[in-house]
């Protein structure tokens, strides 16, 4: 590593190989700062590690396995002496209606969206902490705050990312350490291509909501108008803004998801908020 590099920022990012976190290791790398680059397959970013061999390692990375998480977070320690910044951007998506949900698949999922964050952040906090500076960026999806028919288990595994983020937003806010979480609507990456995975029972009972929606995303594959790159910058500009945002939504399809959800919750709330109120103990 070049003497020069020694003061740049350190990010740690999960599922290099395709999608959002190639993208984002790729910026990162370009404006010459380190990058630990994760993958299940280190060779499949190789090509990324070649940009900047002094300023980027490779680290194998499945983050449902603890040892692996353990040993490449150790190794980001010895390459680099901290991290600066974490990328939890590791998943997959499984889309079924709700009674089509296969146990296996739903669990493997969640080990990998919400358990495998979660370890990550357990890894990286205690040094954060000690030094009183860091910042946690989980990506998760339009999708964490959006519930639509045929992705309620993926959308489980996404709320439940945002909420630990927004509870860890409020356990790190005075020690330093910011937390970022990124809801992407509808972007050109892998997540409905190979990586996507459907439930093999479908019922019929559910063709027009649930089966309707994920023919939909298959003919939308490659199609999506986010573009990973753009997104990168932003995430970027958000992570070393003076004030970064909690939440971060990307793309105006997902923009207008968002606000029409927000817009629905506060009419319902406000309609049935006397009734709401009135349960309190008169005492």
């Amino acid at each position: 590593m070049s003497a020069s590099s020694n003061d740049t920022p350190v990010w740690f990012i999960t599922g290099c190989s395709t999608g959002f976190g190639r993208e984002l290791a790729m910026a990162v790398i370009d404006r010459g700062w380190r990058a630990v680059v994760a993958a299940r397959n280190p060779e499949s970013v190789a090509d990324l590690v070649a940009r900047a061999p002094d300023r980027a390692i490779p680290v194998q990375l499945d983050v449902t396995r603890a040892d692996e998480i353990k040993s490449s977070v150790e190794r980001a320690y010895a390459a680099f002496g901290h991290i600066d910044v974490l990328v939890n951007n590791a998943g997959f998506g499984y889309l079924s209606a709700v009674e089509e949900g296969e146990e296996d698949e739903v669990r493997a999922m969640f080990e990998a969206n919400f358990f495998g964050a979660a370890a990550m952040i357990r890894a990286v906090l205690p040094r954060m902490r000690e030094r009183r500076s860091g910042h946690i960026v989980n990506i998760t999806s339009v999708g964490g705050l959006v519930g639509n028919p045929g992705s309620g288990y993926y959308a489980a595994t996404k709320f439940a990312l945002e909420g630990l983020g927004e509870a860890l937003a409020r356990e790190t806010e005075e020690l330093g350490i910011k937390v970022t979480a990124v809801e992407p609507g509808p972007f050109r990456t892998d997540w409905a291509g190979r990586s996507l995975r459907q439930t093999r029972q479908p019922i019929e009972a559910y063709a027009q909501t649930s089966g309707s929606r994920r023919a939909a995303i298959a003919e939308r594959s490659g199609k999506q108008p986010g573009d990973p790159a753009r997104a990168a910058q932003v995430i970027i500009e958000a992570v070393t803004a003076a004030e970064p945002p909690g939440h971060l939504v990307l793309g105006r399809p997902g923009l207008e998801l968002v606000r029409g959800k927000l817009a629905r919750l506060t009419a319902e709330i406000d309609a049935w908020e006397a009734r709401g109120a009135w349960t309190d103990n008169p005492a």
